[in-house]
C-alpha cells in the first residue's frame, strides 16, 4: 500500500522533471544550436512558400492585365465605337437616297458585326451585367428600325426618315449609354489591375531582409560560442538569402518600371485616343442627321458643335486631340495626331460650308459635300481623321503589350529560383549548425 502511494506521489513530478531537463537543454549550447537550426529551417520553408507564391500571384496579375483586362477593355471600346459608327453610317446611307452605295452598306453591316462579336466576348464576364442585357436586347430592335427606314427610303417614302430618327433616338437613349457604362466599367477594371500589378511587394522584401538578418545573427552567436570566425553552411545560406533579396528587388523593380511605361506609353494614351474617336464619330452622326431631318435638326447641330469642340476645339490644339498630342511619347503617334488635327480642321471648314448651303436652300449641294467621294468632302475628311486616330491607337496598344510582356519576362525564372534559394538556405543552415553540434558529442 505504501508503495502504491509513493508511485502515485511521484507521477506529478514527472512533467516537472521533463520541464527542468528541457530548460537545462535549451540553456546549454547544444540545445541552443538545435533551436537555431530548427528555426532557420522553418524560416527557409516560410521564405520559400511566401516568396514563390507572391511571385506567382504577381505574374498572374501581369499576365491577366495583358491577356484579359486590356483585351476586354478594347472590346468594350469596340462596342461603343461600332455602334456610334453604325448610326453615322446609316444616316449617310439614307442621305444617298434610293439604293445606297455598296461601300456604305458594307460599312454599316461591318459595324453591327463588330459590335455583336465584341458583345459576345463580353458575355462571359460579370462586368456591368445590366448594360450587357440592354445591349443584347435593344440592338436587334435598332437594326430592325434601320432596315425599315432603309426599305421605305428605297421606295421614296418620307416615313423612312421618321424610322431612322427613331432608330437614332434608341441608339442615343439606350444603346450608347449602356455601351458607355460597359466601357467605363472595363476601363476601371483595367486601371485597378494595373495598380495591383504595379504595386511593389514590400512584404516579400521585408521577409528576405529578416532572413538575412537572422542568418547574420546566427553566425554572430556561433562566433561567440565556438570562437569560429566562419561557418561555411551559414555563410552559404546567407549568400543565398542575399541573392534572393537582390534578385527579387531587381525583378520587382523591373516589373514596376515596365508597367509604368505601359501605362504612360500605352493605356493612358489609349484612353484619350478612344475618347477622341468617340467624339469624332458622334460629330459625324450629328452632322448627317441634321441633313436627314431637313429643317428640324437644330438639336443635332448643337450636339455636333459640342462634340467637335470636345474633339479639338477651334484649332485642334485643345480638346481631346490636343490632350492626346501632349501625352504622345512615340514619334509615330505624334505624326498620326498631327495628321488627325489637320483633317479635323479641314472637316470643320467643310461643315461650315454644309450648313451655309443647307440654310440657303441648297440641300443637294450640302448632301454632296457631306457624303461625296471627293477628297474635300466631310465623309472623306472624317475617314482620314479616324484612320490617323486608329494608327495612333495601334501604336499605343503595341507599346502597352510590349511593356507588359517585358514585365512578365522579368518574373520568368524568379519563382523556381526562389524555391531553390529557400532549399539552399534551409539545407546549408542546418548543415552548418550540425557541424558545430557534433563537437559536443
Amino acid at each position: 500500500m505504501a508503495g502504491v502511494i509513493t508511485r502515485a506521489a511521484a507521477l506529478p513530478r514527472a512533467p516537472i522533471r521533463l520541464w527542468r531537463v528541457a530548460r537545462k537543454l535549451v540553456r546549454s549550447t547544444p540545445g541552443r544550436l538545435v533551436g537555431i537550426a530548427a528555426g532557420l529551417v522553418v524560416l527557409a520553408i516560410v521564405v520559400g512558400i511566401v516568396t514563390s507564391n507572391g511571385v506567382q500571384a504577381k505574374g498572374d496579375d501581369v499576365r491577366d492585365l495583358a491577356t484579359s483586362a486590356e483585351p476586354l477593355s478594347v472590346a468594350a471600346q469596340d462596342i461603343y465605337r461600332a455602334l456610334q459608327d453604325a448610326d453615322a453610317t446609316a444616316s449617310s446611307a439614307f442621305l444617298a437616297g434610293g439604293i445606297e452605295p455598296a461601300a456604305t452598306r458594307q460599312q454599316y453591316l461591318a459595324d453591327i458585326a463588330q459590335a455583336t462579336s465584341a458583345l459576345t466576348l463580353q458575355a462571359g464576364t460579370e462586368i456591368a451585367p445590366g448594360a450587357l442585357e440592354t445591349l443584347s436586347s435593344q440592338l436587334p430592335i435598332y437594326t430592325g428600325l434601320v432596315e425599315t427606314a432603309r426599305a421605305n427610303n428605297r421606295q421614296g417614302f418620307p416615313v423612312g426618315a421618321a424610322y431612322l430618327r427613331e432608330a437614332s433616338s434608341l441608339m442615343r437613349a439606350k444603346l450608347l449609354p449602356a455601351a458607355e457604362q460597359l466601357y467605363k466599367a472595363e476601363n476601371a477594371r483595367l486601371t485597378q489591375e494595373q495598380d495591383a500589378a504595379t504595386s511593389f511587394p514590400l512584404g516579400q522584401i521585408v521577409l528576405l531582409l529578416i532572413t538575412v538578418g537572422l542568418l547574420f545573427a546566427a553566425q554572430w552567436y556561433l562566433l561567440g560560442a565556438t570562437n569560429r570566425l566562419v561557418n561555411t553552411g551559414l555563410l552559404v545560406g546567407t549568400v543565398a538569402a542575399v541573392i534572393g533579396l537582390l534578385w527579387t528587388a531587381a525583378a520587382m523593380t523591373a516589373v514596376t518600371l515596365h508597367l509604368d511605361s505601359a501605362r504612360r506609353d500605352g493605356s493612358d494614351q489609349v484612353a484619350v485616343l478612344v475618347q477622341a474617336r468617340f467624339a469624332a464619330v458622334q460629330a459625324r452622326a450629328d452632322e448627317t442627321l441634321t441633313l436627314v431631318v431637313r429643317g428640324n435638326g437644330q438639336s443635332y447641330q448643337t450636339d455636333y458643335l459640342t462634340a467637335a469642340n470636345r474633339l479639338g476645339g477651334r484649332d485642334g490644339s485643345e480638346g481631346l486631340l490636343g490632350q492626346a498630342r501632349q501625352l504622345a511619347t512615340d514619334p509615330t503617334v505624334r505624326t498620326s495626331l498631327d495628321n488627325a488635327i489637320k483633317a479635323q480642321q479641314a472637316w470643320m471648314s467643310v461643315h461650315r460650308r454644309i450648313r451655309e448651303a443647307d440654310d440657303a436652300g441648297q440641300y443637294n449641294q450640302a448632301v454632296q459635300s457631306s457624303i461625296g467621294a471627293s477628297a474635300g468632302s466631310s465623309g472623306t475628311l472624317f475617314a482620314d481623321l479616324d484612320k490617323n486616330l486608329v494608327s495612333a491607337l495601334d501604336t499605343a496598344r503595341t507599346a502597352f503589350n510590349s511593356q507588359a510582356s517585358a514585365a512578365d519576362a522579368a518574373l520568368t525564372l524568379l519563382r523556381p529560383g526562389l524555391i531553390v534559394i529557400a532549399v539552399v538556405i534551409g539545407v546549408a543552415s542546418g548543415w552548418g549548425i550540425w557541424q558545430r553540434f557534433r563537437e559536443y558529442w
